[in-house]
């Protein structure tokens, strides 16, 4: 079962434009599934297969000549030297657009390729897993509480929804131990994989919360560098990703501490041991909600011209709000909740901060705000405030 993904389109449209597409995205996100589907008429060729990676790396001209263009090239991290040399097979024909799509699961290292070997030759998109709106037009099911909890639970590899009985336990098993074999490896010289993997346990638990980067090293027993190091690596590979906090003063956002989440709720449930039987009662329910949630609202930005900004909120008297959006000088909240019928608490602290913004001397002002919970239909709290689900979600986003 092939599930159509939202950047159909966007590809073959920017083929158009662009002499070179390079589509970063972590392991089993769709890639390769995703450009066989868009550009069937293209050569493939794949390195993660060693002996074509080291011909990639060492015998460019004979790489090109053995695979013709235009060309889909997956894994291209595995071959850095081949940039290089693409930059002249590019540069040779100029205004042929759509010659090169190139895929990688580790995107820091792919843009920093691209932006020295190919600045102005290529666009660079990030894939991640599918989205709601992706496997709903498939399915055809309504988001009902049941739906909600296989989606956190199971996560949104397009694999696992390709075969719905596959069992998800040894999909992240063995998914798991191939990031760890791959990409681990080679973003960095980790001394124990052991120690890598202990470590990914340990932050399982903190998704959604502030980035404590000496508690980490404390409670994984390496120093704070090292635990700078693998935050790099799960970034660099697409495993997490760190939302920073918003202040009036636009250069507190960067030098305040960010929190992090996980990119796919179902790699952090297996993480934790959290099975459709045991998530009612599991403790981390609320932050396994809060990570799909914002999974949701990145893939939702992400197809947008124009997108909102995404920051969180927390000021000095630990007043947070899960998810500011940001556009022109107009502030939207958004707070998650895992209930089907949120009370006066859960606004509490919308309602308080939006009526400081509003008396304030800023001059930013406050938009629409949201709670995001599991009820079965959205209503109007009042005439600011939102009660969504997860089937209205796009109204948080359409600003």
């Amino acid at each position: 079962m092939y599930y159509k993904r939202t950047w159909e389109d966007t590809l073959r449209d920017l083929a158009r434009f662009y002499p070179v597409i390079t589509l970063c995205g972590g392991r089993q996100s769709g890639k390769t599934t995703l450009l066989k589907k868009v550009f069937p008429e293209y050569t493939y060729v794949s390195l993660d297969l060693p002996s074509i990676a080291a011909l990639a790396e060492q015998n460019p001209s004979e790489f090109f000549a053995t695979y013709p263009t235009p060309l889909i090239v997956d894994e291209i991290q595995y071959a850095p030297g081949l940039f290089r040399h693409l930059k002249s097979v590019v540069d040779s024909q100029r205004h042929t657009m759509g010659q090169f799509i190139l895929t990688g699961s580790q995107k820091f290292s792919l843009m920093k390729e691209v932006s020295d070997s190919l600045a102005g030759r290529s666009v660079i998109l990030d894939l991640e897993t599918l989205s709601w709106k992706e496997i709903r037009n498939v399915i055809q099911e309504k988001a009902n509480r049941g739906i909600i909890q296989e989606l956190m639970v199971r996560g949104q590899f397009p694999e696992l929804w390709r075969v719905r009985d596959l069992p998800a336990q040894s999909f992240y098993h063995s998914y798991l131990a191939t990031y760890l074999e791959r990409d681990v490896r080679q973003i960095l010289n980790v001394t124990s994989l052991r120690d890598f993997e202990r470590f990914i346990r340990v932050l399982a638990p903190r998704s959604g919360q502030l980035l404590n980067k000496s508690e980490l090293a404390k409670d994984v027993g390496v120093s704070v560098k090292a635990i700078n190091d693998w935050i790099g690596v799960l970034q660099a590979s697409n495993q997490i990703v760190l939302l920073e906090p918003w202040f009036r003063n636009i250069t507190k956002r960067i030098v305040k501490t960010p929190k992090f989440y996980f990119c796919d709720s179902g790699l952090l449930c297996f993480l934790l041991g959290i099975s459709l039987q045991n998530l009612s009662k599991s403790p981390f329910k609320g932050q396994v909600w809060e990570t799909f949630v914002f999974s949701e609202l990145r893939k939702t930005l992400a197809t947008f011209e124009n997108p909102a900004q995404l920051w969180f909120y927390r000021d000095q008297q630990a007043r947070e709000i899960d998810f500011v959006l940001e556009k022109a000088g107009t502030l939207s909240f958004l707070e998650c909740k895992w209930t089907e019928n949120p009370g006066k608490d859960d606004i509490k602290t919308i309602i308080n901060l939006d009526s400081e913004l509003k008396t304030s001397s800023t001059t930013y002002k406050p938009g629409n705000h949201y709670l995001i919970c599991s009820t079965p239909n959205p209503y109007p709290l009042n005439d600011h405030i939102q009660i969504l689900n997860l089937d209205s979600l796009d109204r948080a986003t359409a600003l």
